[in-house]
């Protein structure tokens, strides 16, 4: 075989190294087309989304070139009332949430306080739910799911009430957009328009619990999950709707995941890098840079935070 230094151009060809034998061909360097569209039913205070944002975060990051994300809001809770909300699963009130909630984050390592559905429960997710359509429709998709994570760790593991107008402005202020404009305009008939849209659009992805996540290619065919599954399960999904098998992107580095992110847990870290509990320490020294972040605790699960 021929061993041709690179450095060594081939007069004829005009090609330093190896030469290919077509002399002009069309090429495409743009990402695939995005022919998959998932549907993410949800609501903001759902525990088991919550619960699922490791897994679903990783699978976003690593094959989110493959589809469209349409998060749509769901309805869980309009709101208290005298009779039983959830009979089967014993909640009848808001106080009855409250050690769901704790079993929840335990199980998934996802921390949930849960007292303040004893203490101040939140009464209505449509508030919440509103303010994320409302900022859907000034700032786009992803500002919106932004928001709805914020609302989740406000709410699950800092124990505030997303169900308050004040608690709600400060969420979205801290995003750097005009928290009491947004809120206020998500009180009025345009915000309960938009959520009564994502209701419509629920009903018609057949989705009854949360979370749902539905995979449909361009013939509307597809895969609905509901519940939180491992890993896995989402990629095997897509493969089945794709009809070959996805090609996953590396994960991001932690330093550039933290930027965007700005709070991550222990669990989501564990989750994206296939990382055991007892390594989390290492990986930190290892992939950031001292000053850059900050470690805290809550509920006793350990948390990051950008500086």
């Amino acid at each position: 075989m021929e061993n041709r230094n690179n450095l060594i151009c081939d007069m004829e060809t005009g090609v330093c190294g190896p030469a290919d034998d077509t002399e002009m061909e069309l090429i495409d360097l743009n990402e695939p087309k995005k022919t998959i569209e998932l549907y993410y039913v949800t609501d903001p205070i759902c525990s088991h989304c919550w619960a699922i944002e490791p897994t679903l975060r990783r699978f976003m990051e690593q094959y989110g070139h493959y589809f469209n994300v349409n998060t749509v809001m769901g309805g869980l809770l309009e709101k208290w009332h005298d009779g039983p909300i959830d009979p089967a699963n014993g909640i009848y009130g808001p106080a009855d949430v409250a050690p769901h909630w704790r079993e929840v984050g335990e199980h998934s390592r996802m921390p949930i306080d849960g007292s303040l559905m004893i203490d101040n429960p939140v009464q209505s997710s449509f508030p919440a739910s509103r303010v994320f359509k409302i900022v859907q429709k000034h700032h786009g998709d992803e500002k919106a799911f932004e928001y709805l994570r914020r609302a989740r760790e406000a709410l699950f593991a800092f124990n505030e009430n997303i169900g308050e107008k004040s608690v709600l402005v400060d969420i979205v202020n801290n995003m750097g957009l005009d928290g009491e404009a947004i809120v206020t305009e998500a009180d009025e008939e345009e915000g309960m328009t938009l959520l009564n849209e994502d209701f419509a659009l629920t009903r018609s992805l057949g989705a009854r619990g949360f979370p749902t996540i539905i995979m449909a290619n361009e013939e509307n065919k597809g895969v609905k999950i509901v519940g939180g599954r491992p890993f896995d399960y989402y990629v095997a999904g897509l493969r089945q709707v794709l009809g070959e098998e996805p090609e996953p992107k590396e994960q991001p580095k932690l330093e550039d995941l933290l930027a965007k992110e700005k709070l991550l847990f222990s669990k989501e870290i564990e989750v994206m890098y296939n990382l055991e509990q007892a390594e989390v320490n290492e990986f930190l020294d290892k992939e950031l840079t001292q000053g850059n972040y900050e470690t805290k605790e809550i509920l006793g699960e350990k948390y990051i935070i950008s500086n």
